[in-house]
């Protein structure tokens, strides 16, 4: 009989196969799931003459089931609707997409995702399969323990005998001692056989113990060695396990720079810093536009050797679900900007003030924008500096650097600067989305670390006199 093994993922699924005779796995095939995998396994199981199925099911460190357990047990309910006749059978699974990936790498090959589905899949038909051949083994003794109910030979023997006993009497002496006599013969014989039938049972009970306490004992061992395999895979996993953080603010200059500090090549950081990502609210950018603004600054976790552009994608996708959650294209359409615009705002914004004061500075910002009136933020300048002239060799001074010509400079350049200059955090995005009903159209951060707002210019100017002496002047 046939027997088709599958490790079931979201994405993919293993196949493999075995016979039940040789019961030695082997693997098969992958399938996409993509909605047309039910007719993929029901194509493999005709091919092998099958509807015999085993699905890895796992558990937890401690043994209980998980969320992709519940994931598994639906699936297997779906094959018996898909695949009438399916019998279903689980096999309790431990790392066993860790093992095969091990066992890839140790082969030299190259090999892609779905090979480490396949490989899983052999794994756990393989022990399906190494289960049930104990399981057969420990039931044959038991059934052989069991008193015998086919010694035919002694039977015979021992019936023959009662019926000799039976007509003894009723012959003369001579033929009785010829009775008895053959009696005595028979005795023997049933003696012999019944010795050399109870031998045989306990060379068959004995044989069938000594084989079943040998596959248990190898099976032992086999769990043992692989309880020690993957608790070391899991310590060195742990090891190789480490934390990245996003801070709101930072800037692809910061981040860069945080990458390389963790031992990436500078080579690879540009290179995924250069690629092309396939997110929908990164093509409303315009040509030539950075990442600059859109990795969601938070805590990740990854491991070592886990690629640059995999760790950037983590962050896009954080950008992504922040903005279909709090509708964000739409809320800025409302204030007259497009998503590239509210982005680059917030990250402006995010710069400029605390959260609790962003909504408010935002107004300040949109009123400015809404009259014609330059934005004046000194961090889009030290933005142009960072990217012009970053040890400030030429612009030393902040009455040099406020004359850089950047489209960055806000001092210079009316409206917003050209792209993002930083990474916004959410309250900063939500900000630009609904900022404060205040109509101010200045602002500050005094020396003690307040903000200050008026109405005109003269106000302002007011304020920095009274609340800004130090600050004001600090380097950009």
């Amino acid at each position: 009989m046939r027997v088709i093994g599958l490790d079931v993922g979201e994405k993919r699924i293993g196949v493999a196969k075995a016979d039940s005779g040789t019961r030695i796995a082997v693997p098969v095939t992958f399938v996409e799931v993509n909605g047309t995998e039910w007719q993929e396994l029901a194509k493999i199981a005709k091919l092998n003459n099958t509807n015999f199925f085993v699905l890895g099911l796992p558990r937890s460190n401690e043994g209980n089931e998980t969320k992709q357990s519940v994931y598994v047990r639906n699936f297997a309910k779906k094959l018996t609707e898909m695949i009438p006749g399916a019998h279903i059978k689980f096999q309790d699974e431990s790392l066993t997409s860790v093992v095969a990936e091990e066992r890839l790498k140790k082969s030299k090959k190259n090999y892609v995702k779905g090979d480490i589905d396949t490989e899983a899949a052999t794994i756990i038909l393989q022990d399906f399969l190494e289960n049930f051949t104990v399981s057969m083994a420990q039931k044959e003794v038991e059934a052989s323990s069991e008193p015998a109910g086919n010694l035919s030979a002694a039977e015979n023997v021992k019936a023959a005998v009662a019926g000799a006993s039976e007509t003894v009497t009723n012959l003369t002496k001579k033929e009785a001692d010829k009775v008895r006599l053959n009696t005595k013969k028979a005795k023997h014989k049933m003696k012999k056989a019944t010795k050399w039938t109870s031998f045989i049972i306990v060379l068959i009970i004995v044989g069938l113990v000594t084989a079943g306490v040998s596959l248990f004992i190898i099976r032992e061992m086999r769990r043992k060695e692989r309880e020690e395999y993957y608790a070391e895979l899991e310590r060195k996993k742990e090891e190789a396990r480490f934390n990245f953080t996003i801070l709101p603010g930072e800037t692809i200059f910061d981040i860069k720079n945080n990458l390389i500090a963790l031992g990436y090549s500078s080579e690879e950081v540009e290179e995924a810093f250069n690629a092309k990502y396939d997110y929908q609210f990164l093509k409303d950018r315009p040509e030539g536009a950075t990442l600059e603004g859109y990795l969601f600054g938070e805590t990740h976790e990854f491991y070592e050797e886990t690629p640059v552009k995999d760790i950037l994608k983590k962050y896009l996708d954080g950008m992504d679900k922040v903005i279909k959650e709090n509708h964000l294209k739409e809320a800025y359409e409302k204030q007259g900007l497009s998503l590239f615009e509210g982005i680059t705002l917030a990250s402006v914004v995010q710069k400029e003030a605390p959260s609790n004061e962003q909504p408010t500075v935002a107004q300040v910002f949109l009123s400015r924008l809404s009259y014609g009136i330059p934005l004046g933020s000194d961090v889009t300048v030290s933005y142009a500096l960072d990217v012009l002239d970053p040890n400030r060799e030429v612009y030393q001074d902040n009455q040099a650097a406020l004359t850089i010509d950047s489209c960055y400079n806000t001092r210079n350049h009316q409206g917003l600067p050209c792209g993002p200059i930083s990474n916004p955090g959410l309250s900063a995005l939500k900000a630009v989305a609904e900022p404060s009903d205040s109509a101010y159209l200045y602002f500050l951060t005094g020396d003690d670390g307040l903000m200050y707002y008026s109405y005109t210019e003269a106000e302002h100017n007011q304020n920095i006199y009274s609340h800004c002496q130090n600050l004001c002047n600090v380097s950009l």
